[in-house]
């Protein structure tokens, strides 16, 4: 093979290959529908064109006997007249329309049997039309259908399931991370010396309130005899207090050495 066969080889390849990338069939599609459409007029015209010589060769022929009826007539009279020299002129003319109407009879026959076939070529065609029309529109539905699956498809190739994965177990310790560390310092402050402290003056606050609305009570009469409750209570609540005062301080001594310590 020579050099140039290979390269024009060569050339229509790539050119096919370039034109195959290029041509859109859905673009291909409409731009056919559009074509056939444009077509519907010229046919039109054609078939106007057929129907209007078919028309014009119907009215020549009617011309053509009314011409033929009137010569007879003017024969008969210039014979009844005996004027025999324009009966002859007449009858050369009735020969002559005569043959005018017979030739243009065969043409008004064919002209309708021509105008018939143009209508039914354009109906034919008008048909076929909608029904590619109609099938193009299926490709075209078909096309879109299968450009959106590979675009699908395309998307689906770009996802990778386990980077995403390991993204979501990240995240996932992270976030365990932080809730873990907020309920360490949850914990931490409901268990801190300031915390303990706190609880143990409420606790102190709840007696000496108990111990005044017991003295109330013993003021107004409404403890029975004997040894007064309220004193116990008070000797209970002071004693109470004293022994939440020593806590107090063993926590902090507590607290201190461990500040020391560390």
């Amino acid at each position: 093979m020579g050099l140039w066969a290979r390269l024009t080889r060569i050339f229509r390849a790539s050119t096919g290959a370039a034109l195959d990338k290029m041509e859109n069939p859905e673009l291909v599609l409409q731009q056919t529908i559009r074509d056939m459409r444009d077509r519907v007029p010229e046919l039109n015209n054609a078939v106007a064109q057929v129907m209007a010589t078919e028309r014009l060769l119907v009215k020549q022929k009617e011309n053509l006997a009314t011409q033929k009826v009137d010569l007879d007539s003017k024969i008969r009279a210039a014979v009844k007249i005996g004027r025999d020299d324009i009966a002859t002129a007449y009858i050369g003319q009735l020969q002559q329309v005569s043959q005018d109407l017979d030739r243009t009879e065969i043409q008004a026959e064919n002209a309708n049997v021509a105008s018939q076939q143009a209508l039914k070529a354009r109906d034919n065609y008008v048909l076929n039309m909608k029904k590619r029309t109609a099938e193009a529109m299926q490709l075209i539905s078909a096309s879109k259908q299968a450009r959106l699956q590979e675009q699908l498809a395309q998307t689906m190739e770009t996802f990778n399931i386990g980077d995403d994965a390991s993204t979501f177990n990240e995240m996932r310790e992270k976030i365990d991370r932080r809730v873990a560390a907020a309920e360490a310092k949850l914990q931490l402050g409901s268990s801190s010396v300031d915390a303990q402290m706190q609880d143990i003056e409420r606790e102190a606050m709840d007696i000496q309130l108990q111990d005044k609305l017991l003295e109330y009570k013993q003021q107004m009469g409404m403890l029975g005899a004997g040894t007064p409750p309220a004193s116990k209570q008070i000797e209970a609540g002071s004693g109470a207090v004293h022994e939440a005062e020593v806590l107090n301080s063993e926590i902090l001594d507590e607290a201190n050495e461990k500040s020391q310590s560390s």
